[in-house]
């Protein structure tokens, strides 16, 4: 089972979602980086469960601790290992999944691969999982913010059919924080509310986009052909829970443009190459050309609803199964700072490896 991601910066995160606690193991951090949990617990307090009326009411604090890897307040080039305790688990919620496959989640997908698992609340298939990526995230970001001046910032862009009018070159995280949907368009933020309010209500879920951007990003981060920055940027999305789809740049609506519209003509502005228009998301051939980095992640409607729906148990015998537990009705506000994560950590991971191949040529 693979838990690990990244090459010179990688990560493996352990835990389940009703087990003792969760947490990562992070290899390959450049020593003497100024860290503290101060410096993670912002990032895990966006994510964590509890903090608004539209997520899930698991009462989790996600406190974390640093238990590695740091001496006096700086890292020390060794593995960091940082742990979030589970304290609001109520097992005995997810008593009937024991026997039953709920629909649309890991359950049988994953009793058909191993033979067994973890029923109490999904285990590793939960997004429980995310608390270590978005503490390593929050270190990457810190490192990408001081060590390179990359910006890292993801927002709702999309619930169902509500949409939002966003400027990609001047959003900001006080803006994306000063709603608890995460959308910096405050008019389609109020009727994102209030659509999740109402399905939550009504026992069901809804689905939508994520947008992440990057801003500061020289030119050649990336690798050609397999390793692209924009194919590990989506591998880093699609393994998200919930993510059903991803597009950088103009995506599939550039399929309705000519070449001669949808090419970024190169300008010399002060000696530095830049694109007059930026269709192509920040990156060309696998590596990224200086503009920002944009790119959209789809992220379907959570999985438990409240009705009874039709499905099998572990005898694959006909029978129905109803939602029970905590559950969110929308994820899309939670998944902003795990975007975010995924995002600082690929292009960490890049830089880094740019760094080790690239700076010693004259």
């Amino acid at each position: 089972m693979a838990n690990s991601f990244g090459h010179l910066f990688r990560i493996t995160t352990w835990g389940e979602s009703h087990g003792g606690g969760v947490g990562v193991v992070i290899d390959g951090c450049p020593p003497r980086i100024r860290l503290t949990d101060a410096d993670i617990q912002p990032d895990l307090d966006r994510r964590r469960p509890g903090q608004s009326k539209i997520v899930t009411p698991r009462n989790e604090k996600d406190t974390v601790q640093i238990l590695s890897g740091t001496f006096e307040g700086l890292t020390l080039g060794t593995p960091i290992c940082m742990w979030v305790k589970n304290e609001d688990a109520r097992p005995e919620a997810y008593s009937e999944m024991a026997t039953k496959f709920r629909p649309s989640h890991a359950d049988y997908t994953y009793s058909a691969k191993y033979g067994i698992r973890n029923w109490q609340g999904g285990g590793r298939s939960s997004a429980r999982e995310t608390v270590g990526r978005v503490a390593a995230g929050a270190l990457a970001k810190k490192i990408l913010r001081e060590g390179f001046g990359v910006e890292v910032l993801a927002f709702v862009s999309q619930v169902q059919g509500i949409t939002s009018n966003v400027d990609l070159e001047t959003v900001s995280l006080e803006q994306i924080e000063s709603n608890i949907v995460r959308c910096p368009d405050p008019q389609a933020a109020e009727r994102m509310i209030g659509l999740i309010e109402e399905t939550r209500q009504a026992g069901d879920s809804v689905g939508g986009i994520v947008t992440g951007v990057a801003r500061g990003l020289p030119p050649g981060w990336g690798e050609p052909v397999f390793d692209r920055l924009e194919a590990d940027l989506a591998k880093g999305m699609l393994s998200l829970p919930a993510t059903k789809g991803f597009e950088i740049g103009s995506g599939f609506a550039g399929i309705a443009m000519t070449g001669t519209q949808h090419n970024d003509p190169f300008r010399s502005i002060d000696g530095k190459v830049c694109t007059v228009t930026n269709h192509s998301g920040g990156v060309q051939g696998g590596i990224s050309n200086g503009a920002p980095v944009y790119f959209r992640v789809a992220f379907k409607p959570v999985a438990t609803v409240m009705h009874e729906q039709d499905t099998v148990d572990s005898e694959h015998q006909n029978t129905t199964l109803k939602g029970r537990g905590r559950h969110d009705p929308c994820v899309l506000p939670r998944a902003v700072p795990m975007v975010e994560a995924m995002t600082a950590l690929v292009l960490l991971d890049h830089a880094l490896r740019h760094k080790a191949q690239c700076d010693s040529i004259p």
